[in-house]
């Protein structure tokens, strides 16, 4: 209840004179008069002893003063903030993408649009699907890259394109020398996946399930070339997209099963504005997306 009489307040005490603090402030004298005597009235303490004309503080006003003059010049530097926030020059653009996409398409992305907007700042985030979708909804991003492309009215997504997922298995793997394979012959292989909750994770899950059986997995981890590593060292097979450079540890096959693919979205949450930096790179990604280096 006290906000909105704050500056009233402040301005009153800094000139010591409730009319020359009415001019300042575009309002009637006697308007300001009431608010401030409102305030007193909230806090149950004389602020301003009357002497004609002019005012001066009480203790207890010198006291508040102090604080409401901390407060107000708070709220001034999140203001700046925030009209920093949404400059359609220099502004902030917090975008979330997947580990996969970090190691070549997202550096082309920034670096294409940064040579149309130089000063526009990103706030990066890597992390699972399911969790940037949530952080998403709740503000802490602006856009983000996804797979698989999520479903439901609250989010709009459009496709970026699509990668077929290999099946990497060891350089000396009895399979190795193939270049189609179906899943189901490693079905007694031991695997090596990403942890529950990350999309390609579930298309594994999935994979594996159509190929009628269930993969015993012998390590989880949370990013795609650190399981192409567990795959050299002899430690189980993975069902990965494919990697930006070839590896000479392992061998990368393709899958037989039409569903062996993955869809690469950008999604936002449905209704709200973005700002005017964020607009811009939304703009850039989808008008760039036939270009992205995603090696299917």
């Amino acid at each position: 209840m006290l906000a909105p009489l704050l500056a009233q307040f402040a301005a009153v005490a800094r000139l010591e004179h409730v009319t020359r603090a009415a001019a300042e402030l575009a309002m009637p004298q006697p308007t300001l008069s009431r608010a401030v005597a409102r305030v007193e009235q909230e806090l149950g303490v004389a602020l301003l002893a009357r002497e004609g004309r002019t005012v001066r503080l009480t203790r207890g006003g010198r006291i508040f003063l102090a604080a409401v003059e901390r407060a107000l010049a708070e709220v001034e530097r999140g203001a700046e903030a925030a009209r920093a926030e949404a400059d359609p020059v220099g502004g902030r653009v917090a975008f979330g993408f997947l580990h996969t996409m970090g190691t070549e398409a997202v550096p082309a992305l920034l670096r294409g649009f940064r040579a149309e907007y130089p000063k526009v700042r990103f706030q990066l985030v890597q992390d699972y699907a399911d969790s940037m979708l949530q952080r998403l909804r709740e503000g802490e991003l602006d856009l983000c890259v996804v797979s698989p492309r999520p479903d439901g009215p609250e989010l709009t997504s459009r496709r970026l394109g699509e990668q077929r997922l290999r099946l990497v298995v060891p350089a000396d793997h009895r399979l190795a020398g193939r270049q189609r394979v179906r899943l189901g012959e490693v079905a007694e292989d031991a695997f090596v996946t990403l942890e529950p909750g990350y999309g390609l994770r579930r298309i594994t899950d999935a994979l594996c399930a159509e190929a009628g059986f269930t993969p015993r997995v012998s390590f989880e981890g949370e990013e795609a070339e650190t399981l192409r590593g567990l795959v050299a060292a002899g430690l189980g097979v993975a069902v990965l997209p494919p990697a930006t450079a070839p590896r000479p540890d392992v061998a990368e096959l393709q899958l037989s099963s039409p569903g062996a693919r993955r869809e690469i979205a950008l999604a936002w949450v449905t209704g709200r504005a973005l700002t005017p930096p964020a607009e811009a790179f939304r703009t850039y990604v989808l008008s760039a997306r036939d270009r992205l280096p995603l090696h299917s």
